[in-house]
């Protein structure tokens, strides 16, 4: 498998979601708090981990295995975010999720993208 320039870019929106996941169970909500249970933010943690550690196999051997494990770790990412659509928090906090929700997304569009094939044009 070759990386083209969609797929390296997905990849590193990935690891850029990664690495903002990776400090996620520090937020954890004081008590009394509306906020996300501490094992979703954990969880949130451990993708960021398996994002990181796969974006980087990924982008080093090209491996199509290590590209839909970096998928399925922002999928599930992307899961635990969606609640904050139907909680009763900031607006504020829906505009990231939105945001995040979207990067998401695109990169996943962008990882999977094949590469082009030339064709032979007979006249």
């Amino acid at each position: 498998m070759i990386l083209t320039t969609k797929n390296k870019v997905g990849l590193a929106l990935a690891g850029l979601l990664g690495v903002l996941d990776l400090p996620s169970f520090l937020e954890a909500p004081a008590d009394g708090e509306v906020g996300p249970p501490l094992g979703i933010l954990i969880l949130g943690s451990i993708c960021g981990v398996i994002t990181i550690v796969a974006v980087i196999i990924a982008w080093r051997s090209t491996s199509g295995a290590a590209i839909r494990v970096v998928a399925g770790a922002r999928i599930v990412s992307m899961l635990t975010a969606l609640p904050a659509f139907f909680m009763d928090v900031e607006a504020f906090i829906k505009v990231l999720v939105t945001v995040f929700v979207i990067v998401t997304l695109t990169s996943l569009v962008l990882m999977f993208s094949p590469a082009r094939r030339s064709t032979a044009v007979m006249d």
